[in-house]
């Protein structure tokens, strides 16, 4: 019978056979640990129940896993595979047993797809599918082994423990849903629930289940190696799903703001920011904010697990965040590319129709419409002579003339005057004497200026 103890012996002594040391496993459990939310004292944990599993699937089977490359550019599976050899997560991975990767397999062909299909067949596997579905042209836009892809997906999913989306455009559709998207492209989770829904989805479900898989959904672009593998422990070593929020995601991983960790937060709150690419405020490492960064609207740890064994990440290596962890697989059409494109404005772009347009554009339009306007008016009140001797106006307030008592200003002024003459004229009187000796005033201007000079009088009576 094989031991807690046992098994920890065995697996560290498998570890120290590809020159892994177990001091440094334990570093590798402690990021596992941070990826999945937790304290880096749980390293122990997790080495504990890693060794257990590893050590259970090699006395049997090794967990079986389906890597499908649908409509992407392999940078998921590159990020993955990408890091020095042996390199701990390796070590992981070699203990699965990767029945199928169209990029990482050494096999290719008709052996290829028989592997798959038995795997598919004996069931209890993980499906991770890289890359956007695409549902153009009857399923045609993406075929593989000329098989169309949506077939591939239903077929696959059927018979599976749990669905991994791995990245951004396996989540939402990404780049390959962004506008105008004619191929079709469609995040997974959105294309098995509407299969679901409108029958198409014929494969029966393992076990006698009414639902489709479990879908567990790993966005960023491309996806970060560690969030991957601390899934794929909880999935198949330790032998349950990580607890997701309500769009598929595990929720110790996509829970907080990046503006919350972000190592420039401090230049935020002080409003020192970067306005301009190669400036003295970039040089001090300010807040990208007005550079577009998207890190306050985008939930992620990446401030914090980082990226190539924590060496570094976008806003550290001096880049705004592009918000690629916004993917959201419930909303179609509304991908993380077209959400917070142009990556390098601060606004998001506004659809009129199939016509992207920035919101500043619109306010700067919108503004000299509007400064136009008035400048017509303003000609065409001249060119009427609306603007001659200026605007009409009362000679007092009506509602002065009506309370004298409580009036202020000169109609105030005049009723006091009256009072004190002791002449019993009454406010609205005086104002209609101002008024005759106002229009009297004018009529004798306009008069003097009519009359001949007296000179030129004088002159046409000689003549």
């Amino acid at each position: 019978m094989t031991t807690k103890e046992t098994c920890i012996d065995r697996f560290d002594a498998m570890l120290n056979e590809r020159g892994v040391t177990r001091r440094r496993f334990l570093e590798f459990c402690g990021a596992i640990a941070v990826s999945l939310g937790l304290s880096e004292a749980m390293a122990p944990a997790v080495h504990e129940a890693l060794a257990e599993g590893v050590i259970g699937k090699t006395e049997g089977n090794l967990a079986p896993v389906i890597w499908l490359e649908l409509a992407s550019c392999t940078g998921c599976t590159e990020s993955l595979a990408s890091a020095e050899t042996p390199d701990v997560a390796t070590i992981v991975l070699e203990l699965i047993s990767l029945n199928y990767a169209e990029t990482l397999s050494a096999g290719a062909g008709f052996s290829l797809e028989a592997a798959k299909e038995e795997t598919i067949e004996a069931g209890g596997y993980i499906v991770v599918i890289e890359g956007a579905l695409m549902e153009g042209w009857d399923g045609n836009a993406l075929k593989i082994a000329n098989e169309k892809g949506t077939d591939i997906v239903r077929h696959a999913a059927h018979n599976a423990v749990a669905i991994v989306c791995a990245g951004s455009c396996a989540v939402d559709g990404g780049w390959q849903a962004a506008l105008p998207n004619p191929g079709g492209a469609i995040g997974i989770q959105a294309f098995l629930e509407k299969s679901k829904a409108d029958g198409s989805f014929t494969w029966a479900l393992a076990d006698g289940k009414q639902d489709i898989p479990p879908i567990i959904n790993v966005p960023t672009c491309p996806s970060n190696p560690e969030h991957i593998i601390a899934v794929l422990v909880d999935v198949l070593l330790v032998g349950k799903l990580p607890a997701l929020n309500e769009l598929n995601m595990p929720s110790l991983i996509f829970n907080q703001y990046i503006h919350d960790n972000c190592p420039r937060r401090g230049h935020f709150e002080n409003g020192e920011f970067v306005y301009q690419f190669g400036s003295v405020e970039e040089s001090k490492g300010y807040c990208l904010y007005p550079m577009g960064c998207k890190g306050p609207q985008t939930k992620s740890n990446c401030p914090i697990v980082r990226w190539n064994r924590r060496v570094s990440w976008c806003v550290e290596a001096g880049a705004p965040c592009a918000g690629c962890a916004n993917a959201n697989p419930t909303k179609q059409g509304f991908n993380w590319v077209d959400l917070n494109t142009p990556f390098l404005k601060r606004f998001k772009n506004l659809m009129i129709g199939d016509i992207p347009i920035q919101p500043m554009t619109i306010g700067i339009g919108l503004t000299g419409l509007v400064a136009a306007a008035l400048v017509v008016h303003a000609v065409g009140m001249k060119v009427t002579g609306r603007t001659k001797g200026g605007a009409d106006f009362e000679a007092e307030r009506a509602w002065d003339t009506k309370h004298p008592a409580e009036a202020i200003g000169p109609a105030a002024v005049s009723a006091e005057q009256a009072k004190a003459n002791g002449k019993p004229q009454t406010l609205t009187e005086e104002v209609a004497e101002r008024s005759e000796a106002a229009a009297a005033e004018e009529e004798e201007s306009k008069s003097e200026a009519t009359e001949p000079p007296a000179e030129e009088n004088a002159k046409g009576g000689d003549e």
